[in-house]
């Protein structure tokens, strides 16, 4: 499920996986990328393992705010 953080004026969305006890891991894809370039399949895999996985959309990406200035 796509959750959103706000601060300063943005939203950037994010999912999650596996539980939140688990050791923390967050993943960060290049410039302008949306959470969707992080495979399900991985992301469940890594959760599996006893991480909490977060993948997140970039500003001005996927369902992140976008800047229009």
């Amino acid at each position: 499920m796509i959750q959103r953080a706000a601060a300063n004026g943005i939203e950037i969305a994010y999912e999650s996986f596996g539980s939140p006890a688990g050791r923390p891991l967050l993943l960060i894809m290049g410039l302008g990328a949306q959470l969707i370039h992080w495979d399900d399949e991985f992301c469940e895999l890594l959760a599996e393992r006893g991480h909490h996985v977060v993948r997140f959309d970039n500003r001005d990406a996927g369902l992140s705010t976008h800047l229009h200035d």
